[in-house]
């Protein structure tokens, strides 16, 4: 019987061991061929504020995913999930502070629309590809509700308060996913230690509503309004559009304590099932310039910022370069996002941009090895030398197509300019014309650009190639 394995084989945080990926519903003999789905959950945005860096890196990590399990398996296949939480405390305070003109619900609808519109536009410039259904958390507080009731019916909720909180000795093997027991979550200190808590870990599955903040009717019998507390957002979106138990959860290694911990406890109590995602996948953290990312340190960085100004290396950097820099890290190995990673990252695209043909390309032109290295982990390294390798030989539809397949074109980079890559061309031109004076006068200006030419040989055709540097 065909269980759907295509070759894929990916690290689940659960196990911590690389396995052969085998989408449910092909395990399911139930369920007819054109039915059967690959389903993914990601966590996404809490739109307070602009997208940084870091939030960068796990979308571009998960857009990757993305295309290649519909590359795999077809695109009507794959259901790709990811939230935006639209309900949240800070969220709250920006509201109150960038519009106090306004009524609250109404300064946090202007704070909400304008701050996703503006994650979407960054996310595009980096080549993301829109997910299949985008949930927002506004959206399903009916869901969230029926599963608070649900989780105290079966004992594993209780009100206290006005609260719901989820009573983690309830679930004996609560905390597997982070490995941490039940005492060295109380060590750690990450959990909010309140008088009305039966255990100190006890979580919120709902909260009231005060001093204006925005509420609904809340379940569990409570005669107040409320709001749902941050984790069973994701529980009970993923539910709604993925089912109780679905093939991949992905995030940041910064969500798997507690986030993504509670989460799996809601989901599995609430269901009453064995597992809430096949697989768990989680990318490494984010450091800028060698040090943790933080607005004290000086170097926090939003996506918007690196695309539209010039605060980071003292330049305007293109989607693709960012893309590029992010992809060069295994993602689920830390990075360090350093200017030179971003120079280096232009330098490599306008390279494939040169080498580049024109017009459409064909997927299934892909090079095989590199399918072959992101069916292993997305082992991104192995990928991006098979893609030099098929330049150096002369297959630049082999390795253009690959490049798409990672959502990255070349083509589309443009970093330094299509007029200088225009004046670059025209000083080949005169250097074959022994023209020397012109070429050099030419060399000269993009020199006090800040743009150093290198002039060699291409090695797949010999051919004269001038390739370029950033003054540092």
């Amino acid at each position: 019987m065909d269980e759907g394995y295509r070759g894929l084989r990916l690290t689940n945080t659960m196990t911590r061991q690389k396995e052969a990926f085998r989408p449910l519903d092909w395990q399911d003999g139930a369920i007819a061929d054109a039915d059967r789905r690959v389903r993914m959950y990601v966590c996404g945005p809490t739109v307070y504020d602009y997208a940084h860096i870091g939030n960068a890196r796990p979308i571009v990590v998960f857009d990757v995913l993305f295309r290649l399990l519909r590359h795999l398996y077809g695109a009507d296949r794959v259901v790709y999930a990811r939230n935006i939480t639209d309900v949240d405390d800070k969220i709250n305070e920006r509201a109150a502070r960038d519009f106090p003109e306004l009524a609250l619900n109404e300064a946090i609808a202007r704070v909400t629309a304008g701050t996703a519109e503006q994650f979407h536009r960054d996310i595009a410039a980096l080549g993301a590809l829109p997910p299949t259904v985008e949930p927002r958390a506004t959206e399903h507080i009916d869901a969230m509700r029926a599963m608070i009731d649900r989780l105290v019916a079966r004992g594993n909720a209780y009100v206290a308060d006005d609260h719901v909180l989820f009573h983690t000795p309830s679930m004996p093997d609560y905390g597997r996913l982070s490995r941490r027991s039940l005492d060295d979550m109380v060590a750690g200190a990450r959990v909010e230690v309140a008088s009305y808590k039966k255990d100190p870990t006890d979580f919120v599955l709902w909260k009231p509503s005060r001093d204006g903040q925005p509420g609904w009717p809340s379940p569990a019998g409570i005669d107040a309004l409320g709001r749902p507390g941050w984790h069973i957002e994701c529980s009970a979106m993923s539910e709604v559009h993925l089912g109780p138990v679905f093939d991949i959860h992905g995030g940041g290694l910064d969500l798997i304590f507690p986030h993504h911990e509670n989460e799996i406890a809601q989901s599995r109590c609430a269901h009453g099932t064995e597992a809430m995602a096949q697989v768990w996948m989680h990318n490494g953290f984010v450091q800028v310039e060698g040090r943790k990312m933080a607005k004290s340190e000086g170097n926090f960085v939003t996506i918007h910022d690196l695309l539209e100004s010039e605060v980071f290396g003292g330049r305007k950097w293109p989607g693709e370069v960012l893309r590029l820099a992010l992809l060069k890290t295994h993602y689920r190995e830390p990075i360090d996002f350093t200017v030179a990673k971003l120079e280096e990252a232009a330098r490599e695209l306008d390279r494939w941009a040169r080498l580049s043909p024109s017009g459409s390309i064909d997927p299934a032109q892909a090079d095989a090895a590199v399918l072959e290295a992101l069916t292993d982990d997305l082992a991104v390294s192995e990928a991006f030398a098979a893609i030099h390798r098929a330049y150096d030989e002369g297959r630049a539809e082999a390795a253009l197509a690959a490049l798409q397949l990672l959502g990255l074109d070349p083509r589309r980079a443009a970093d330094v300019g299509d007029d200088v890559h225009r004046r670059i061309d025209a000083r080949l031109d005169l250097i074959k014309a022994k023209n020397w004076a012109d070429a050099d006068r030419i060399r000269d200006e993009l020199a006090e650009e800040g743009i150093l030419l290198k002039d060699g040989k291409d090695p797949a055709t010999g051919e004269r190639i001038t390739t370029w540097e950033l003054k540092r």
